[in-house]
């Protein structure tokens, strides 16, 4: 009960006072009673001061704990305000300064609030974020969550960058230990990512020990771009050493569409150099990005091209660019060349003529020489047409006799 005035509160300390000095004053204990005193308490009488301390460390330690838990539901809560924050740049700044915040322990509970929010796809960067800070704290923890919890591969993979960036050998070990069937292996391409920037060697490895796989173009999609920043010519020659045609060529396929809107023309020669299924699949697009950008030089080069499957692909590339821009100048130019125009090129052109030009599109359609290819085009592009331009469509049919089932012959 608390002292209902200042007279009884000076009392209680005149007294306690008074009590303290009377226990100075009083004669010192026996030797016996000494030692009985230094030796513990007498027996049958509780310790009280061993007692009072053991209940104040349990309430210390209890509102330590209170604390904590008050704490770390505290940031869950701040957590997501701040991925609900429309501001990337301020989403980004204040979760780096949470996340140095978080202990070891309280990743687990910080994603499954994230995923629990619905919008891992929109704060992508933001999770991943998050996977990396509790892969530095504990990846194995974070891999068997991802594992339980997630589906597809962005978290374990996400996880498993981390992981091989710092510790390559044990992110490998766990790969192929939790790896099962004859497939490739769904957790490399993740720690080829890790390894691209700091040890390519090795990166290299792992990619060339996969099979022919999505996973294997998933990890050179990983590896390409740290190769790149070395330039052109080193990434050739690392493309030049790859013992594996068929990644050798995904390499090429992926690497010509880089290069070519800087260097169309050292591209293209690149491939012509090197025939096979990247170039014959990749040198069209080189060329029309070179006639983008300088037609006359693409042309140019284009004639000077032997008669064969490389020479029209470069053409289809240069065609394919003049019919965005002027479908009956591409037309001429088809009529320039007949003896490189192949049904494919005649399929880019209406592709890209007839959002313009619809009537030069169809009309092309005849120089096909398949009957049968011919056939479908037409009626997919009529059918478009008249949906499109009925007014127009029809016009055009009433002109050209027998449309509905054929092309007139030219």
């Amino acid at each position: 009960m608390k002292p209902k005035s200042l007279t009884t509160l000076a009392a209680l300390v005149v007294i306690g006072i008074g009590g303290f000095m009377a226990g100075r004053n009083s004669s010192a204990p026996s030797s016996d009673s000494a030692s009985a005193a230094s030796s513990g308490p007498s027996q049958g009488r509780p310790d009280r001061s061993a007692a009072r301390d053991s209940a104040t460390e349990a309430a210390r330690k209890t509102r330590t704990e209170r604390e904590a838990k008050t704490s770390a539901a505290d940031r869950l809560a701040k957590l997501e305000a701040i991925i609900r924050g429309e501001n990337p740049l301020e989403r980004n700044r204040a979760l780096l300064a949470l996340i140095d915040q978080l202990g070891p322990g309280e990743f687990e509970d910080a994603v499954a609030r994230f995923r629990s929010l619905g919008i891992t796809e929109e704060r992508s960067a933001e999770y991943a974020l998050l996977l990396s800070a509790w892969a530095q704290a504990d990846p194995l923890s974070a891999l068997a969550y991802a594992e339980e919890n997630t589906r597809g591969d962005f978290a374990s993979s996400t996880i498993l960058t981390t992981w091989a960036s710092t510790d390559p050998d044990a992110a490998i070990r766990w790969a192929t230990a939790n790896h099962q069937g004859d497939g490739a292996n769904p957790y490399l391409p993740g720690i080829i990512r890790g390894l691209a920037s700091t040890d390519p060697a090795r990166a290299t490895e792992l990619l060339a020990s996969m099979p022919k796989s999505n996973e294997r173009g998933e990890g050179l999609d990983f590896m390409l771009p740290h190769l790149l920043q070395q330039g052109p010519e080193a990434t050739k020659a690392w493309i030049a050493a790859i013992q594996d045609d068929s990644l050798r060529n995904g390499a090429m396929l992926r690497t010509a569409e880089t290069l070519a809107d800087a260097d169309p023309a050292g591209t293209s020669a690149w491939l012509l150099a090197n025939p096979g299924p990247a170039a014959q699949r990749r040198l069209d697009n080189v060329y029309r990005i070179w006639a983008k950008q300088d037609q006359r030089a693409a042309l140019s080069s284009f004639n000077s091209l032997p008669a064969g499957e490389d020479r029209s692909n470069a053409l289809r590339g240069v065609i394919s660019d003049a019919a965005m821009k002027n479908p009956q100048a591409a037309a001429a130019l088809m009529d320039r060349y007949p003896n490189d125009v192949t049904d494919r090129m005649v399929e880019s052109f209406v592709w890209y003529s007839f959002g313009s030009d619809p009537a030069v599109a169809i009309n092309a359609i005849g120089r096909m020489a398949d009957q049968a290819q011919r056939d479908r085009i037409f009626r997919r592009t009529f059918n478009y047409w008249s949906e499109r331009d009925p007014a127009a469509a029809s016009a055009w049919a009433a002109q050209n006799p027998g449309a509905a089932n054929s092309l007139p012959a030219r």
